[in-house]
């Protein structure tokens, strides 16, 4: 009886399947909008839960987000002290993931982080032991204190997500961030990543000193230091997964790819480059471009996104020729330039 009342008020069979499938498209665009309203409510939570053992850092914790969305890791290069590892723990914490932090010294070995084989006497078999990198968020902390082998078999992981030990290949668990961090100051005794290894991180970031009310209310707060493990989860594993699958719901139209494509190209043709972005840095913008669009609450990718996250993307892909490095910002003002200088497209 309701298709015959359909079918009446619609006049024909197919009005009737158009009537049905644009209430269809209604319902799921809905759904969409509660989606992506909870996803906002949510990025606050999660902030305001790290803001307990944290202060400041807001726009970290949205870049953390943005790579545990988008499947990449972060390299975080910054002077010791400054919160790195509070900040990962936390960030683990409330989400209800499994951390495990990596010291990297030059007697590392990679069995160290992928795990071994031992003979177990009592079970008269061989029992596998697994290494530090069995975990949701692993914090490599000073990757550039290890040899380039142990360097090779931690980026290795994060690449193929599995580690292989005596022939038997074991998943890592899903989902998988690495965040590594190094000391821009100190080079003595380091093995500086090449940039084919640089371009496996799809961020890198720095969190920078605190200013002065931010220093004073850590000072009031280590009063009485609070602990990371006893802040609340705020997600789990499973909406973390689903999140990343939804990911591929966001769009991206065809005038915001020219966008990054032209980007991409400037950074090839300019005469201070010597090595520009590869293809693989123009998919990591878009995909970390789809998941802050999607923290901010929006379906659709839109230039300022880009524009939010070309230096995190791209800035350590940049290889300059020697004249034109002349100092650590060098890469940061060609990047800002090259951008100004570009016209935004009109996204409608």
């Amino acid at each position: 009886m309701k298709s015959i009342r359909l079918l009446m008020l619609c006049g024909s069979p197919v009005n009737m399947i158009k009537w049905q499938h644009h209430h269809l498209s209604l319902r799921m665009l809905r759904h969409q909008e509660v989606t992506l309203l909870d996803m906002q409510k949510t990025r606050q939570a999660i902030k305001d839960n790290i803001a307990r053992i944290l202060v400041g850092g807001e726009k970290v914790i949205d870049l953390l987000l943005i790579a545990l969305l988008s499947q990449g890791h972060v390299l975080i290069e910054d002077v010791p002290g400054v919160g790195k590892t509070t900040l990962t723990q936390a960030f683990a914490r409330s989400l209800d993931l499994s951390f495990s932090r990596i010291q990297f010294t030059p007697d590392v070995l990679p069995s160290d982080i992928t795990g071994y084989n031992l003979y177990q006497l009592d079970r008269q078999e061989m029992v596998f032991h697994p290494g530090a990198i069995m975990s949701h968020i692993v914090l490599a902390d000073e990757i550039n204190r290890s040899s380039p082998k142990t360097q090779s078999s931690l980026l290795e992981v994060m690449e193929e997500r599995q580690v292989t030990v005596d022939g038997i290949t074991r998943p890592l668990p899903r989902p998988f961030m690495v965040l590594a961090t190094q000391n821009p100051i100190e080079f003595s005794g380091t093995f500086p990543l090449p940039e084919a290894q640089l371009d496996r991180f799809l961020l890198k970031l720095r969190l920078g000193y605190p200013n002065h009310q931010e220093e004073l209310a850590i000072l009031q707060r280590h009063l009485h230091p609070p602990r990371w493990q006893d802040l609340e989860a705020v997600m789990s594993a499973a909406d973390v997964l689903d999140l990343q699958d939804k990911i591929a719901e966001i769009t991206v139209s065809a005038p915001v790819m020219e966008y990054i494509a032209r980007i991409v190209a400037r950074t090839r043709e300019h005469e201070s480059v010597a090595l520009g972005i590869s293809p693989r840095g123009s998919i990591a913008l878009m995909r970390a471009a789809r998941a802050r669009a999607m923290l901010q609450g929006r379906a659709f990718v839109i230039p300022d996104d880009i524009q939010q996250l070309v230096q995190s993307v791209l800035q350590h892909r940049l290889v300059l020729r020697p004249e034109a490095a002349v100092s650590s910002q060098a890469a940061e003002q060609l990047l800002r330039d090259m951008v100004r200088l570009l016209p935004v497209p009109a996204v409608r």
